[in-house]
């Protein structure tokens, strides 16, 4: 894996209220409080990921800033304005959400799937033009999906169509990209397809990704920045993955780590010590 940090040369730009902020936003299951007092704003043009143990508010605080669940209190904002009142096709002009189990409608083929992608742009007076086409074409040129446009998705393997999910949210066009588990399920080979596109969409690209990752190795070499949770909470400040550390890992998942430097990045990777190995068995 190549380092995310090499010859960037970039720097996260706060201009005054534009982009994506959370402010005091708590969202409630019947008497449970999920998330809590969540204050954060997102930096543009990087890759952020949601990272906690399992049950610490990552989904439900990614489903919150995709305005698929209202908080109790508090409020997410888009350029300043509540996302609760941006109309949906102007918010999905500029926000695209990506789910864990995304529903996948019956024999359709790739290139008919990415296409979808552009219907927050038409309208009564905006109909399909020559710049759709080319939106399509370039988002599945990006994700390597051109090769199989015409096949059924639901006949691809894994990686392809989650490649080609992804890619319907880049024909979507919209700066901020949010999506849970991208690499569920997917064998090692796949994952590192996904999470160098994303991480080249963002650098490459100018998107913002938000992205829920449970595995804190692969959140280590690709995020500009972690927002770490932990019981619906924020556990620390947004933090850069070369200044976490083994006390701020085990604090946050309730298990010792020892921390090591990655031979081609020289960012953290985290090992956890198990009681087998600590005892020699």
């Amino acid at each position: 894996m190549s380092d995310p940090d090499a010859n960037s040369g970039r720097k996260a730009v706060d201009r005054g209220t534009q982009g994506l902020r959370l402010a005091k936003v708590c969202v409630d299951y019947g008497a449970e409080n999920i998330l809590k007092q969540i204050d954060a704003i997102v930096p543009e043009g990087r890759l952020i990921a949601l990272a906690g143990p399992n049950g610490s508010g990552k989904s439900t605080l990614l489903s919150a800033m995709a305005r698929l669940l209202k908080p109790n209190s508090g409020q997410v904002c888009l350029d300043g304005k509540s996302i609760h009142r941006i109309s949906s096709r102007e918010l999905a002009r500029n926000l695209g959400i990506l789910p864990q189990n995304p529903l996948l409608p019956e024999a359709i083929t790739a290139l008919d799937l990415v296409s979808r992608g552009r219907f927050p742009h038409q309208g009564v007076l905006r109909q399909w033009t020559p710049g759709d086409d080319h939106a399509i074409e370039e988002a599945m040129r990006l994700t390597g999906t051109l090769e199989f446009a015409d096949r059924q998705v639901d006949q691809l393997s894994g990686g392809q169509r989650q490649r080609c999910w992804i890619a319907m949210a880049i024909a979507q066009e919209t700066r901020i990209m949010l999506l849970d588990e991208p690499t569920a399920f997917l064998d090692l080979r796949y994952q590192i397809e996904i999470l160098d596109l994303l991480h080249d969409l963002s650098r490459n690209h100018g998107r913002t990704i938000v992205v829920v990752l449970h595995d804190l190795n692969c959140v280590m070499s690709y995020a500009d920045t972690i927002f770490f949770l932990k019981n619906g909470a924020l556990a620390a400040d947004p933090v850069e993955p070369r200044n976490c550390t083994p006390e701020l890992v085990s604090e946050i998942f309730d298990i010792d780590v020892l921390a090591a430097a990655h031979p081609q990045s020289d960012r953290p990777v985290f090992l956890p010590v198990s009681g087998r190995q600590a005892g020699g068995a």
